[in-house]
């Protein structure tokens, strides 16, 4: 019998699109849900989700696809369904309200609220029946129907509380201000809690995080610190090696599900791909490890391949699910392999990647893991030329990669973020310089392209979501302080003067819209958005960097490259508002603290001046290129093509080519020494200026 969809049906979102024949009778978030809840006084089922969450589809195959939990929701309640990839601003206030009456969130979010919003319970999955512990969707569906019929004004009086706790909560402590001893308490926070076996900084489930990664990095460049390094390195390596790794797609999946970086939860989201990209290329640029670059360079030839659109904007994620199991699309057995690589090669393979007859997951399956194993020493047990080694590992992977796209794939969500896409614009921007790769390039720009031209209106303001044809929810705080990022990474890799002016349009931009202009800091949703319960002001760097921290990064960064100390003014009210929760828990704030670094580094400085036509330029700015100094801002004065843009940046007025030739100005502080125009000498005094002694 053929199912009636209901009113999901009408939305681009592929998650409430997979919710739309469910006999629940869903809403989308919108007035009309809550001025029926009003009417018929009935409270609301908000339940928010995303495409590729394993455990929302669980409850929706367990309990939104039941006739029987059906009824209950659609006689008892109004029920709205949410994507919290398009709806953040909707999601981040009822998630605070999970995690403050029950101390944990995750997906699917489970929040029940009265006509005007106000929540009075919260949970996340909750199987159909009692069980494992859990109370039952449908045994808390029929209590909460009985006590709103009994007494609602009590449950309309709880949500009231959590309201004003939650306004209690958005007021910002006075500030008392932060420096030096934060970064080494968040750096004293991750060595307490690293695991020096594995890599990571957490018990099972073990998520990538890599912006601790980052943190490190600045705060192994800031103090020498060679413990640090060590962490992002054992860290980068473990994940690397591990089953969270997909060795013949490549990429990312999502998290791990124990502690060896081995099981994972097989979804892959463009945001973690993006920034572990980022975090590959700079550990890359710290130690000369060429491991690491070919790490980024697989992660990009995942995302151009199977995430991209023929426009050029990056989709949101793939399933962990196919044919109803997950991880069933990245799994094998012994036989399969041998049969694909015949005996001798299937037998190697799979032993180097723990692929025996048993298999070392479910149902006699395996994941391929390379754990434990180093491919030179490998490669000498089986006395093999290691180069011989490398080319059966490549055919083999080849071999079952081409295999593996015969099997029905997991779901891909492809709708566009601009927030995500900007991070994957500035992972690719900086790659193109770290890998020295111009497709990467021209990738990054052809994904702005599409934001500037598919998701921002004709008067300038940015959307959040691109799907068939449809750009839709004006932006959040993430997308334009992630935009601000992947445009100065842009200039940084191409140093068209054209990106740093469109920086600073959308500097302006994200002040005007998100700025407390009497707290300080910047609030998630603009000031043109819908009006909530309260206007969230994020700073928690979590899943991914918070959009606070991302534009006080970037702000530092932009004011230096501009030499416009104005932009400050914002991060320094930021800093002062957030010092309280900082303080508290600077481990729960790294990226932030990146900008701390930054402010709180003296201004260096690099500018070459010269022609992109004369070899000497190209060398001094490739040399740049390749060291990592992230607390150096470096500019380039094209002589050929003067313009008065350039000049009205005061970090780069006044820096010209000597007699002609290639100049590059090294200026530590307020003191620039000589120009220097032999590219040797550059070099040299480039690696004393970095630190590096090779």
């Amino acid at each position: 019998m053929d199912k009636t969809p209901n009113r999901l049906i009408k939305e681009k979102s592929p998650y409430l699109l997979q919710h739309a024949y469910n006999p629940v009778d869903w809403y989308p978030w919108c007035d009309e849900a809550f001025e029926k809840a009003r009417q018929e006084n009935k409270p609301v089922f908000f339940s928010s989700g995303y495409s590729c969450c394993h455990w929302c589809h669980v409850m929706e195959r367990e309990s939104f696809e039941d006739d029987g939990v059906a009824a209950i929701l659609n006689d008892g309640f109004i029920s709205v369904k949410v994507d919290r990839e398009e709806r953040p601003d909707v999601d981040h206030i009822y998630m605070e309200v999970c995690q403050a009456l029950t101390g944990s969130g995750g997906w699917p979010l489970t929040v029940l609220l009265t006509p005007d919003k106000r929540p009075f319970f919260a949970g996340t999955y909750f199987p159909k029946e009692s069980k494992w512990g859990r109370p039952g969707l449908t045994d808390i569906l029929r209590n909460v129907i009985s006590q709103w019929r009994q007494d609602s004004s009590r449950l309309a009086s709880y949500g009231d509380e959590i309201v004003q706790s939650l306004l209690r909560r958005s007021v910002s402590n006075p500030a008392t201000g932060l420096g030096s001893a934060q970064l080494d308490q968040a750096y004293a926070g991750l060595k307490k809690y690293f695991d020096g076996e594995f890599g990571g900084f957490s018990s099972a489930p073990k998520f990538p995080t890599p912006h601790n990664l980052l943190f490190l990095l600045y705060y192994w460049r800031r103090t020498g610190k060679e413990k640090a390094l060590a962490m992002v390195e054992k860290t980068l390596t473990g994940m690397r090696q591990g089953g969270i790794y997909d060795h013949l797609g490549f990429g990312f999946c999502r998290y791990s599900t124990d502690l060896m970086w081995f099981a994972p939860h097989f979804e892959k989201m463009l945001y973690d791909n993006a920034l572990l990209c980022y975090a590959y290329l700079e550990a890359c640029q710290a130690t000369g490890n060429v491991e690491y670059a070919r790490v980024a360079e697989e992660i990009i030839e995942y995302v151009l391949r199977d995430m991209t659109s023929p426009e050029g904007a990056f989709y949101s994620a793939e399933d962990a699910d196919s044919e109803g199991v997950e991880g069933l699309f990245y799994l094998w057995t012994k036989d399969e392999i041998v049969d694909a690589l015949g005996w001798e090669q299937g037998c190697i393979f799979a032993d180097y990647y723990h692929v025996s007859a048993e298999g070392n997951f479910e149902h006699g399956k395996s994941i391929l893991h390379a754990i434990g194993r180093n491919p030179e020493e490998y490669a000498g047990k089986l006395r093999m030329d290691q180069q011989e080694f490398a080319t059966l590992l490549a055919e083999g992977r080849k071999k079952l990669y081409g295999l593996r796209e015969q099997r029905v794939r997991p779901f891909r969500d492809d709708k566009v973020l601009t927030s995500w896409n900007a991070l994957m614009i500035a992972a690719l921007a900086k790659a193109s310089k770290v890998l020295e790769n111009p497709d990467c390039l021209r990738a990054a720009e052809s994904a702005l392209t599409f934001i500037e031209t598919r998701l921002t209106r004709d008067d300038g303001r940015i959307l959040a979501r691109f799907r068939e044809g449809e750009a839709a929810y004006v932006s959040y705080l993430d997308d334009y302080a992630f935009l601000l990022w992947a445009l100065i990474e842009l200039y940084e890799a191409t140093f068209n003067i054209g990106y740093l002016k469109r920086a600073i349009l959308i500097a302006e931009d994200m002040i005007a819209l998100f700025a407390d202009q009497t707290a300080g800091g910047f609030f998630f949703t603009g000031k043109d958005a819908e009006e909530l319960l309260i206007r969230p002001k994020e700073l928690y760097d979590g899943a991914i960097p918070s959009g606070n921290s991302v534009a006080a990064f970037a702000l530092v960064k932009l004011s230096r490259l501009t030499g416009d100390s104005s932009l400050l003014a914002a991060v320094e009210a930021a800093m002062g508002v957030f010092t309280a929760e900082v303080r508290q828990m600077p481990m729960g704030y790294v990226f932030f603290l990146l900008a701390l670094d930054l402010y709180l580094d003296p201004p260096k400085q690099i500018v070459i001046a010269g022609s992109r036509e004369d070899r000497r330029t190209e060398s001094m700015l490739a040399s740049v290129q390749q060291f990592y100094m992230p607390e150096v801002t470096l500019l380039f004065r094209d002589i050929d093509k003067p313009c008065e843009d350039a000049e009205s940046f005061a970090s780069i007025s006044g820096k010209e080519a000597v007699s002609g030739q290639a100049a590059a100005y090294i200026c530590d502080d307020t003191k620039c020494r000589p120009p220097i125009t032999e590219v040797e000498q550059f070099q040299k005094l480039l690696n004393e200026f970095s630190g590096r002694n090779n």
